[in-house]
């Protein structure tokens, strides 16, 4: 993999910024030109890290016009999770395998705490956008933590041009009443198993909860 300069980096992490952060809105023709002034770095730069954030999934260029924020179809968010289950599953087998190393206590100790702090964010959720947008990071800290212990660069590469898709399906299902305490229970249903070296339950469990936004799509639908 190519690596990116320092100029098309900076204009890669900025626009990521903006559209993770909200700034950057959907159905809105975003401009090359416009981007570059406000970024402050040539168009070569720039249009190269555009060709890397619709490689990562995170636009969709619109050719001579600019481009546009991606936004989540049946199709990304179904592949999106699949490839998520293959990975983490695989992940999930190696833990609870060497779960009482050292390395897995640490793991277990990170995951406690990551669950402790989604409960209490969990409380104002409801009335606090900012709550809510932490609860996410919490989720997202969490199962990125199962990916992270492999030592895998390509997991790692692989998982991190899906964060987008996960944000989107994670801020779509996680709307639905309810779905906040579901997932604080499975994460901690997740855990026991881990704890307690059952690891195909926590295989299960992994699998339920990460396919969870396809049921509650389809009963929607």
């Amino acid at each position: 993999m190519k690596a990116k300069s320092l100029l098309q980096q900076q204009a890669y992490d900025y626009i990521k910024g903006k559209i993770l952060s909200g700034e950057f809105k959907p159905n809105v023709l975003y401009s090359e030109t416009k981007l570059s002034a406000t970024v402050g770095i040539s168009r070569t730069p720039m249009r190269e890290a555009l060709q890397c954030l619709s490689q990562d999934g995170y636009i969709t260029i619109v050719p001579s016009k600019g481009f546009q924020i991606r936004q989540l179809n049946e199709k990304d968010m179904t592949e999106s999770i699949q490839v998520r289950c293959a990975i983490e599953g695989f992940c999930t087998h190696t833990i609870a395998s060497s779960i009482d190393t050292p390395k897995g206590k640490a793991l277990l100790a990170t995951l406690e705490d990551l669950i402790i702090r989604m409960r209490a964010y969990s409380r104002n959720a409801g009335i606090s956008h900012e709550a809510m947008g932490e609860f996410i990071n919490c989720d997202h800290s969490f199962h990125l933590k199962l990916v992270e212990y492999m030592d895998n660069s390509e997991f790692e590469q692989l998982y991190q041009r899906l964060m987008y898709m996960i944000r989107l399906t994670s801020n779509e299902a996680l709307t639905r009443q309810g779905r906040l305490e579901e997932t604080i229970a499975e994460h901690e249903a997740y855990l026991a198993a881990l704890k307690e070296h059952r690891g195909n339950d926590a295989y299960n469990i992994l699998l339920s909860h990460l396919l969870m936004p396809i049921k509650i799509h389809d009963h929607e639908v």
